[in-house]
């Protein structure tokens, strides 16, 4: 339990500061850590009988030399938990040494609590790291779902409630150009800096005991979020909202998110965390600088990415030729795509353009004239559509991030 890295740290700093040498012990009495590198790996024999009764010693010069290892001062037990797990003693007269040894002895089982429940945490976290990653990456047929139940249910979660995934993106702005510039992963030493601030923020709004929050890269975590059915979706959102207004309201930080579909299986939920960082990668390029994205409202351009460029730009080569020589391109493609988006309605299509509707027909009477086809007929105007999203999709592709 006491190691003997932090036994050492400890013993060095401690002795620096009372001007006394100070050593641990492990339970077997030999010395782990001490001011004087010298005694480290010997055995301290008055540890033995300390540890035995968990009560103080102290030894005059004539009793420590009939004691392998000791030298005079005093000695005390280290307990943990009702248990001794050490001793620390302080070389020198007792009468010089007594004033240190309580406040020694109770310092060095702080520092060691705290190393125990700093250990404990971390190990808790990387568990809930694998846990996610092999979720994020499950395959039936390489891995049994009863392990991962099993494995999850040590860490204190059941998988069989229903969830919802939810990924994360952290980064640090480029001031220069703000969608331009950034690249994903950039500031890997910065992330890596403020991870477990991050990932306080995070766990204080996804705060349910179900709830599975982890890191899966520099800059991304996950989530696994407890769903319950009578809680509405725009309350989820509006929590991802309020880790992004905190994250930069902290740090100067981005954060973005992706939501995916609700879950009760291991393969769903595998697929709830893909579509969610699918729904983070794609709502990066369609939707600006938009904090949270729902993996529903992305779900034809879902598709569009993953069947790849060169099938992408035969589509919008073929069907959206002409119109992408206009010098007003972008406008006629957000015209086209309001339009579909808002049911071929036009008083909700000027709505959602913010334009008068004579505009919204002067531009639809521009693409009629030069592609000679009737926006009226709706399978030439989804055609035009899913061109148009393929356009705005540009080079990447969507894969999701484990």
């Amino acid at each position: 339990m006491l190691s003997p890295s932090l036994a050492q740290e400890i013993a060095g700093d401690t002795s620096a500061v009372i001007g006394f040498n100070v050593l641990i012990t492990d339970a077997e009495g030999m010395v782990i850590g001490s001011g004087d590198t010298r005694r480290v790996g010997t055995f301290h024999e008055a540890s033995v009988e300390v540890i035995r009764t968990q009560e103080p010693a102290t030894h005059s010069a004539s009793q420590a030399h009939q004691l392998r290892g000791v030298r005079p001062g005093m000695t005390l037990p280290l307990v943990t938990d009702g248990q001794a797990v050490g001793t620390v003693g302080i070389t020198g007269t007792p009468t010089q040494v007594r004033r240190f040894g309580l406040l020694v002895k109770r310092q060095t089982e702080i520092l060691l609590r705290e190393s125990v429940m700093l250990r404990s945490r971390l190990l808790a976290e990387r568990a809930a790291e694998k846990l996610l990653a092999d979720i994020a990456s499950y395959d039936p047929h390489v891995v049994e779902g009863d392990f991962l139940h099993f494995r999850a249910a040590e860490l204190g979660f059941d998988l069989r409630l229903q969830r919802v995934a939810v990924a994360f993106e952290v980064t640090v702005p480029d001031r220069g150009n703000d969608r331009g510039s950034r690249r994903h992963g950039t500031p890997t030493r910065d992330m890596a800096l403020v991870r477990s601030e991050l990932l306080r923020t995070i766990r204080e709004v996804f705060a349910d005991s179900q709830d599975i929050v982890a890191t899966t890269a520099p800059g991304w975590i996950g989530v696994l979020h407890r769903f319950q059915a009578d809680r509405p979706v725009t309350s989820l959102v509006a929590d991802c909202r309020r880790v992004s207004d905190v994250i930069a309201a902290q740090g100067g930080l981005t954060a973005r998110a992706g939501i995916g579909e609700p879950a009760a299986s291991l393969d769903a939920l595998h697929d709830s965390y893909q579509d969610a960082c699918d729904a983070l990668r794609l709502g990066a390029r369609l939707a600006g600088n938009a904090p949270v994205h729902l993996i529903t409202d992305l779900r034809v351009h879902q598709v569009l990415a993953a069947v790849g460029q060169p099938a992408r730009n035969r589509l919008l080569e073929l069907t959206a030729a002409g119109l992408r020589t206009q010098s007003d391109w972008p406008v006629l493609r957000d015209t086209i795509t309001a339009w579909c988006e808002s049911g071929f309605n036009l008083v909700r299509a000027s709505a959602a353009l913010h334009v008068h509707r004579n505009t919204v027909v002067y531009r639809m009477n521009k693409i009629e004239q030069i592609t000679g086809r009737p926006l009226r007929d709706h399978r030439i105007t989804m055609a035009l559509y899913l061109a148009c999203l393929a356009d705005q999709l540009g080079s990447g592709g969507a894969s999701a991030k484990a």
